[in-house]
């Protein structure tokens, strides 16, 4: 079935992907592009509109990214966001410059012309909070376009060509510190594109199927199974297009949640009778990072490791072509793209070695975590796997600061458990988005028995989000993570301290490493 799109030019944001995703809440499909995508191609995706996102950049900087002229004699309705708006300004003859003030945070927008983009959202005058996040202003804008609102500091906040639906905004609607910002945008897409809202996980699991299908055609697949939601839901897909065609390997690599590797077995011999060979592993890659202290490193070596174990494991089964994978977009984005700085290479992206033998099947690259979550439910999965909390990649290996050792995997593993055990008791555990112990690289001076004690320091992190790409520290209850302080310490061998992360993403990562 063709959907209705809606195409994101990527200006490098972080978050061009975040806009795709309120998109994708508003019923209707949408990707990601580079803003330098060629105007036949742009035409050949037939977009029923186009949003230009942020960037870093300052528009009259040298090397900086430029809109292509010929992007707003398409005729398709065009909404640019922040950096978008000042790129879109002035390519079409406007003004940008430095700004006397700049806005970053909270601002309260005022709306100059109610209805269009503002149906529903906000009458004439009326105030409104919003997110800012920029340095530069446009301080003329192209003929043709209106104020349709401002701010303290932004005589153009919002404007537009209502005749060639060209509109720009200096706020962020994507973020969820802009609460009407998802109105906004469906006014946008809904009401001024005109895009159909047919996007489910409903109708992705027929597409999908019949996209793996061609893709495989005859050949036989390996499923690297990592004990996560996205490597699970990856396999379930793809059984359910190919069938026996398909063996899971489940790698157990030692660095896995407690209990997590007999969960896995249970769940895909028992529930869904695949064919699943489980390799144990674990030596073999703490071998590898022994002494490695970079995360990065990290990353790239448990990557590979992956990789050849799959190798090895489809070799003496013998003769498999492709490797299936649970790569979601935000893996992607994250490691690096044309236009995005890398935040952290994972290892199922840029993780993978150059030499790799495989051909990818990816059938979630394009879905956002809680996208997956709802296919989970769409497919069947149990509820503790479909409501299990995210787990990276590389493990318990990139919640231990410095070298990765047996011993300190084990205090990490029953340090976390502790934390998972104490947020489910309370209630907790499916109103937050992930909860975990980091086995910190410092030690403490405490005392223990009347004697001195120099033990490891443990950090707990608990986050709310909606999708990864943002989150904020979960204020969880003085009682709860009093007991959860107090079991670690007396429970957890080796631990005399522990600290709660109030970190919000950004400027931080959810993970430490």
């Amino acid at each position: 079935m063709a959907h209705d799109t809606v195409l994101i030019l990527d200006f490098g944001a972080q978050y061009s992907q975040l806009i795709a995703r309120r998109v994708r809440e508003l019923g209707v499909y949408s990707e990601v592009v580079p803003y330098d995508i060629s105007l036949p191609e742009l035409e050949s995706r037939r977009p029923k509109a186009l949003i230009l996102s942020g960037g870093p950049a300052s528009v009259y900087a040298e090397g900086a990214p430029q809109a292509e002229p010929g992007l707003f004699d398409l005729g398709v309705p065009i909404l640019g966001i922040c950096y978008g708006l000042q790129a879109m300004s002035r390519t079409l003859g406007g003004q940008v410059a430095p700004a006397a003030k700049r806005e970053y945070g909270r601002a309260d927008v005022h709306v100059d012309e109610a209805g269009g983009l503002f149906e529903g959202i906000g009458r004439s005058g009326e105030a409104l909070p919003c997110w800012m996040s920029h340095g530069d202003k446009v301080i003329r804008l192209p003929e043709g376009f209106t104020v349709l609102a401002h701010t303290g500091n932004a005589e153009v906040a919002a404007a537009g060509d209502l005749r060639r639906k060209l509109f720009g905004v200096q706020f962020h609607p994507e973020v969820i510190h802009t609460p009407w910002g998802k109105d906004f945008l469906a006014n946008f897409v809904l009401r001024v594109a005109g895009a159909r809202p047919d996007w489910s996980m409903e109708g992705f699991v027929e597409e999908a199927v019949q996209a793996i299908r061609r893709q495989v055609g005859g050949a036989r697949a390996l499923c690297g199974l990592s004990g996560g939601i996205d490597s699970a839901v990856a396999a379930v897909l793809t059984h359910r297009a190919i069938g026996d065609k398909l063996t899971c390997v489940f790698v157990d690599h030692g660095l896995l949640r407690k209990g997590e590797a007999q969960q896995v077995v249970a769940t895909f011999r028992d529930t869904f009778g695949m064919r699943l060979i489980h390799v144990d592993a674990s030596r073999r890659f703490l071998r590898q990072l022994r002494g490695v202290t970079d995360p990065e490193r990290k990353r790239r070596i448990i990557g590979e490791e992956f990789i050849r174990t799959f190798e090895a494991e489809a070799e003496q089964a013998g003769g498999f072509e492709l490797l299936v994978q649970g790569t979601i977009y935000p893996d992607v984005i994250e490691s690096g793209t044309k236009t995005a700085a890398t935040i952290k290479t994972h290892h199922n992206v840029g993780g993978l070695p150059a030499d790799m033998r495989f051909g990818l099947v990816e059938p979630l690259r394009m879905l956002f975590k809680d996208e997956v979550r709802l296919l989970a439910a769409e497919l069947g999965l149990p509820r503790n796997s479909v409501t299990r909390h995210p787990f990276p990649g590389p493990g318990l290996a990139i919640r231990i600061l410095g070298p990765v050792t047996k011993a300190k995997l084990e205090t990490v593993r029953e340090a976390d458990a502790i934390v998972v055990e104490e947020v489910t008791a309370a209630g907790l555990y499916e109103r937050i988005w992930q909860c975990f112990a980091v086995l910190t690289g410092s030690r403490s001076v405490g005392v223990m028995g009347d004697e001195r004690s120099y033990l490891y320091t443990v950090a707990v992190r608990a986050v709310v989000s909606d999708d990864a790409m943002t989150a904020d520290w979960a204020r969880l209850p003085a009682e709860v993570l009093d007991t959860i302080a107090r079991r670690i310490v007396n429970e957890v061998k080796g631990v005399g301290r522990i600290v709660y992360d109030i970190t919000a993403k950004p400027p931080a990562t959810i993970e430490w490493e």
